[in-house]
């Protein structure tokens, strides 16, 4: 069963769902270390920095996103990382899983983003057309 699985998450409901598929994976191996991914987009940090206080405000507020994320792994014992990586989300979270060598990626058919919300999100059809693992999206 697979040992490294990425769990890429952004905070919405769909994320929600997909850390629940987590649990149900991992907790097939004792062994198993999930890597919780969020990645701040280019595109939004100009605004979140103008309108935080410190780069440490606006750090706490990316991880506050994921509090939900964090209790639902913590509540089934699941051993957990988190990593906040920076740049484009799609190909930041492929170039992370793939440098990396993840054995499963996991994410939200649909995140956070409002305007691609009518299609299967293109973060979502990015990583399914470059990740060089299994991806599971959950919708």
């Amino acid at each position: 069963m697979y040992q490294k699985i990425l769990l890429a998450a952004d905070g919405s409901n769909h994320s929600i769902r997909a850390t629940i598929e987590v649990v149900k994976i991992a907790s097939l191996n004792g062994n198993a270390i999930v890597t919780i991914v969020s990645v701040a987009d280019y595109s939004q940090a100009k605004s979140d920095v103008l309108h935080s206080g410190s780069s440490i405000e606006l750090d706490m507020k990316r991880r506050k996103k994921l509090f939900p994320v964090e209790e639902v792994l913590k509540k089934e014992n699941i051993n957990y990382l988190m990593e906040i990586l920076h740049g484009v989300p799609g190909p930041a979270i492929v170039e992370y899983a793939n440098k990396n060598k993840y054995e499963l990626i996991v994410l939200g058919s649909r995140g956070l983003n409002t305007l691609q919300e009518m299609v299967l999100g293109s973060v979502s059809h990015k990583v399914v057309k470059r990740a060089n693992c299994p991806v599971l999206i959950v919708k």
